[in-house]
């Protein structure tokens, strides 16, 4: 199909979506009800049928995912029909009346972001409209411009769309941050009769919840990431491997996925383009090394969930031994901005040498633990004080853990450093896929290590023999230091252990297991060996 008509059919899709919004909305009120993982846990879906049951005859209700602000959930917002807003939060599914009380105020706030200034500290590319979204139509997203980074990435050559996210230095988000486009270029360069598209969404690591927040608030959003990667790298077929207690995120994109397909977006000769995207859901086989992308590809195939070796790698021969391209649900988040609005626009955030945002998964030890989006180049101080509010009163910041386990331990002295991609200390800091862990100042540094270590023993596939062999070994080392029977021998045996099972593992579990002990024996050396025979 010609790009012209290809672009008629496009806006036919807008002006009807946006003709559905309007009738939906008659002119009334709006009630936004923010239901997400960490909503559903204190009642946010009972609070949602209450307000439906209540006032679906008088406003209309949207029920959209968590916006980041995890600590005020359940969260509403209420717009009156002059576009007044009332943030409400905390709300309970037994006490309605602030909600009524908004609905019938018409001098509310313009500003649905609330007293704090959570959000609008942050510069949100990935996580825009989540929480005000609604997390369950697609008429809504396409109204306010989504999928048109799709319709004009189909109009132009797949080469084009490659240079573009190139020119953007969009690096993956999951953890490795290699180049997107590139990662593209090379599995269209693979000759193949077909080629495969894999959305990494398993996130099986202690204090990340990204990529769930992503698919629970903007699920339409990773669709459509999803659909221009595999448009520019030749792949037909998506699939989304979702975490296996993630139900609420594979609910929504299952939703999502039955949406776009019954309007033509995805499924067979695309708008018309000639391009088949046939999209399907997985569910992880459990397990922080399942979100290892060769490992991931085991476990689609029916093996057991282990590493590969490498090369080949998977953009060479990846699932069935096909070119397959793996990118995280966050980095696909952020194609559709780069294509409507240029790489320039893109490399204008974040500190120049690294371009765009990173959402920070912020727990522990603060006021406002939730979900984070800021550019590049943000120090962890403005992070945990000026958007996170800092630790609790009565409290202290003791140890900063950064990255998740596979990464490493910081003091409060390092606050000022600013979030990168890969290494933040030479002692073995990453920042990861982006967990922030602050812990309370009585924690003791010990503790907190042992506690990292004990999971990658727990986690390790056993394939490898350092992994295997070494993660439980450097658990039984911690534990020498606890009691006191370690010698300064041993305080240098294990930081030699540490280093050997790095520098030998098979998969990023192993390869950075190593790094809770390494940073946490440079920044808290005097704690961890302070029961030490000398």
């Amino acid at each position: 199909m010609a790009d012209s008509a290809l672009q008629s059919r496009f806006q036919e899709l807008v002006v009807s979506a946006r003709d559905r919004v309007q009738r939906a909305a008659q002119n009334r009120p709006k009630i936004t009800v923010q239901v997400g993982h960490c909503g559903q846990s204190i009642g946010a879906s009972e609070l949602a049928r209450e307000v439906t049951a209540r006032f679906r005859d008088t406003a209309t209700i949207v029920i959209a995912g968590c916006d980041g602000a995890c600590f005020a959930a359940p969260t509403v917002i209420v717009t009156s029909r002059s576009a007044h807003t009332h943030r409400l939060e905390r709300v309970s599914s037994d006490d309605l009346e602030p909600i009524a009380r908004a609905l019938d105020d018409e001098t509310g706030s313009d500003d649905p972001t609330g007293p704090t200034d959570f959000i609008a500290a942050q510069r949100r590319i990935a996580l825009d409209g989540c929480g005000t979204l609604d997390a369950e139509s697609i008429d809504d997203y396409i109204a306010g411009g989504g999928y048109l980074a799709f319709a004009k990435a189909l109009q132009s050559d797949p080469a084009e769309v490659i240079q573009e996210v190139k020119d953007s230095r969009l690096r993956g988000r999951g953890g490795a941050y290699f180049p997107a486009g590139l990662k593209w270029e090379s599995a269209r360069g693979f000759s193949a009769a077909q080629r495969y598209m894999i959305v990494n969404c398993e996130e099986g690591e202690p204090g990340l919840f990204k990529d769930r927040h992503l698919m629970e608030g903007a699920p339409h959003r990773v669709i459509e990431g999803a659909c221009i990667a595999a448009y520019a790298s030749d792949a037909t077929d998506i699939i989304f491997y979702i975490n296996a207690e993630a139900n609420l995120s594979a609910q929504r994109m299952e939703t999502a996925i039955r949406q776009a397909s019954e309007l033509g977006l995805v499924g067979e000769d695309t708008l018309g383009s000639g391009h088949d995207f046939n999209l399907e859901i997985r569910r992880g086989a459990g397990g922080y090394v399942c979100g290892e992308e060769t490992t991931l590809i085991n476990t689609i195939e029916g093996y057991r969930r282990e590493p590969r070796i490498r090369p080949p790698y998977p953009v060479e021969s990846g699932l069935w031994s096909r070119p397959t391209v793996i990118n995280n649900a966050e980095t696909l988040a952020s194609v559709p901005y780069i294509i409507n609005n240029g790489a320039d626009a893109f490399t204008q955030v974040g500190d120049g040498a690294d371009t765009g945002t990173k959402i920070i998964n912020l727990s522990g030890a603060v006021r406002n633990p939730g979900l984070i989006e800021v550019p590049i180049g943000t120090t962890l101080r403005q992070v945990i004080y000026d958007i996170g509010g800092g630790p609790p009163e009565d409290s202290s910041i003791g140890v900063i853990g950064v990255g998740g386990p596979s990464s490493g331990v910081f003091p409060v002295s390092m606050l000022d450093t600013p979030i990168k991609p890969g290494f933040l200390h030479e002692s073995g800091v990453m920042l990861g896929a982006g967990a922030v862990i602050v812990m309370d100042g009585a924690m003791a540094p010990l503790s907190v290590v042992r506690n990292l270590a004990q999971y990658n023993a727990s986690e390790s596939c056993g394939k490898c023999t350092p992994c295997r062999e070494g993660t439980p070994r450097m658990v039984e080392m911690i534990d020498t230091l606890a009691d006191g029977t370690a010698t300064q021998d041993d305080i240098d045996q294990l930081s030699n252990l540490a280093r050997l099972v790095n520098d030998t593992s098979l998969c990023g579990l192993g390869q950075a297991a190593g790094n809770p002990i390494l940073s946490g024996l440079h920044f808290f050396r005097d704690q961890l060996t302070s029961k030490a025979r000398t």
